[in-house]
């Protein structure tokens, strides 16, 4: 067997197996998108040049000199992570300890400070309180209703003005009927579902998904 045959035959058992680049025909449509993009930037740069002067052109350089890099850095996942913006795969695959710094990051994209608060092995918590002096704790389980070592939600009394004004319950599932009528019963708890919790994940701001104020 010839050395080139050779070669066609190691890149085909690459190529079924998944480890080897992608074929020209496979990147030519991306690759000429991307000649078209740059070309027409050009051209339009080179009309902008003759039409109003060198200060049109330098400025649109100068703005993509700068927002090209930060969406670049953006779209990066640990980066985008850090900045609060989860996709659906990342928060599935988070443990408890792991979807209450999501929601730790979360908060402070929407204004919040959080707090520190210490950690316990099985139940993590957050803590956090907004501009305005509202205060939150986050609790993250399937059901709503406290645990043995929790105090339930109070809004009279010296507790009350030292305790968080919402309770928010972080649930990736969905609650049930009984789950929802224990928080309406309670006041001060805002329950946050799995659909609402890919919905601030995503961008929306937690006043949108509920109101915690």
């Amino acid at each position: 067997m010839s050395r080139r045959s050779q070669r066609r035959r190691t890149i085909r058992a690459l190529r079924a197996e998944g480890r080897y680049g992608p074929r020209l025909r496979d990147v030519l449509p991306a690759l000429a998108v991307v000649v078209v993009a740059f070309c027409a930037v050009v051209a339009g740069l080179a009309t902008a040049y003759r039409a109003l002067g060198p200060g049109i052109p330098v400025g649109a350089l100068v703005v993509l000199a700068v927002v090209v890099p930060a969406v670049v850095r953006h779209n990066r996942p640990l980066a985008r992570r850090r900045l609060g913006y989860y996709t659906p795969e990342e928060l599935a695959d988070l443990d408890a300890h792991g979807l209450a710094l999501a929601v730790s990051r979360m908060l402070r994209r929407d204004g919040w400070r959080v707090l520190s608060v210490p950690d316990t092995p099985d139940r993590p918590r957050v803590r956090a309180r907004d501009g305005s002096g509202h205060r939150m704790e986050v609790a993250f389980r399937p059901v709503a209703e406290p645990l043995p070592d929790e105090d339930p939600p109070t809004r009279s009394g010296r507790r009350a003005q030292a305790g968080p004004h919402v309770r928010l319950v972080v649930h990736r599932g969905t609650f049930s009927h009984r789950d929802v009528q224990w928080a309406r019963r309670q006041g001060g708890v805002r329950l946050i579902d799995g659909s609402h919790l890919r919905r601030w994940a995503h961008g929306t701001h937690l006043d949108e998904l509920t109101d915690v104020s």
